[in-house]
């Protein structure tokens, strides 16, 4: 069997069943936690972020795969982003819901308010539904208007929009006061937003993203991004982010493509073959990608994301530089590796969170939680199904 029915295989048979039957008929969304042993806690709290993933995961199912159930899927998530997610007082949505959808953190976070762009505008392909994107462009001028300085943009919020210390998006021991992930999520949601709806100021937008990552994240002598900033997007930690970067080479050439502006093209993508060619070489064993380097010590550990992130970003790689046919194996390898290893074989179980870099996984780590969800290996399977089709791969 080819690579490209085993992801479709995996998407219609394993994936898509998985997250149908976390919806939660009684109070709305999702399901919020399962745990490692595949318990469901019906009264854990639902994470903004999953329900935004989620609704984004079943409205591009249902664009790709054109079933009537994954739009139900899709309106059953939009309809809880909207009626409880989103604050009707302060605009924005909130971080966290408890489990009958009453608020439980109400921070308001830049991150999590470019997610749910990213959901409505794949949510508005899906549907046409008006409100969807009038949602979406709120949620855009929210972002730019409250959550940027002259410099870039700020993180963390409480819900009236006031500054808070941002622990939701620092790890590694550091507070930063930006961070290259909000950034590059941003840039996500906004190439989607523009490749739906053309607006003009979000086009502006993603092109002064795309200066800012090449001017102040890229770092050209190390051949990585830097992670973590102080407010004048000065680095503050010695740190490689694997995942990110190959996840970030393939954005950024679908934010160019999305753009269509030559200029573009030409600034971004020197940046992105050498990211991808650097993580081939630093971080790629021949099967599975590390997490990450901080201060020059690897963490070896297999996150699920990154391994999604890798199978995309090389197959990316490789249909921009045909040539590298090296990533074109890595990328067949790294699925290998997600079949072998990353994949649950449980019955009613889906990816494990991280493996060793034997494929052991690492017990007691949940298979879903408010970071935990269809966005990353979904999107594996949407990306390598509409790359591939008809290729004999």
């Amino acid at each position: 069997m080819m690579m490209l029915e085993e992801v479709k295989a995996h998407l219609l048979n394993d994936i898509i069943p998985f997250w149908k039957n976390l919806r939660d008929d009684e109070f709305g969304g999702y399901y919020g936690y399962m745990d490692y042993d595949l318990k469901v806690d019906k009264k854990a709290v639902k994470g903004c972020i999953l329900n935004s993933r989620i609704t984004w995961f079943f409205a591009n199912a249902y664009t790709l795969l054109k079933d009537e159930s994954l739009l139900e899927e899709a309106k059953h998530g939009f309809a809880f982003m909207k009626e409880h997610c989103m604050d009707k007082e302060n605009g924005g949505i909130f971080w966290s819901m408890k489990y009958d959808g009453t608020p439980e953190d109400t921070t308001k976070h830049t991150y999590n308010q470019a997610f749910s762009i990213y959901a409505l505008s794949s949510y508005y392909e899906a549907t046409h539904d008006e409100e969807a994107l009038a949602m979406a462009k709120e949620l855009f001028h929210i972002i730019e208007t409250k959550c940027t300085d002259e410099i870039g943009y700020k993180e963390a919020f409480d819900k009236e929009f006031h500054e808070v210390e941002n622990d939701k998006l620092s790890e590694n021991g550091v507070i930063a006061e930006k961070t290259m992930n909000t950034l590059l999520h941003v840039f996500e949601a906004y190439t989607e937003l523009y490749r739906v709806a053309k607006l003009p100021e979000v086009k502006e937008r993603l092109e002064w993203i795309m200066d800012t990552f090449a001017d102040k994240v890229y770092n050209p002598k190390l051949h990585r991004q830097e992670v973590f900033f102080d407010r004048n997007m000065n680095t503050i930690l010695d740190l490689h982010s694997y995942g990110h970067d190959i996840e970030t080479a393939w954005l950024m050439d679908r934010g160019v493509e999305v753009l269509g502006e030559k200029k573009y093209e030409e600034k971004m993508t020197p940046i992105t073959k050498d990211l991808t060619a650097e993580i081939y070489k630093v971080a790629f064993d021949g099967h599975s990608l590390a997490n990450e380097c901080e201060k020059g010590v690897v963490n070896v550990h297999r996150i699920w994301w990154v391994q999604a992130e890798t199978v995309i970003g090389f197959l990316n790689g490789w249909q921009k530089d045909p040539s590298r046919t090296e990533y074109l194996d890595a990328a067949k390898s790294e699925w290998q590796f997600i079949k072998d290893h990353v994949m649950d074989k449980r019955q009613g179980s889906e990816w494990f969170w991280e493996v060793d870099p034997s494929g052991k996984p690492y017990e007691g780590r949940p298979i879903v939680e408010p970071w935990k969800c269809p966005y990353h290996n979904g999107r594996m399977c949407f990306e390598v199904i509409r790359r591939l089709e008809g290729k004999e791969i």
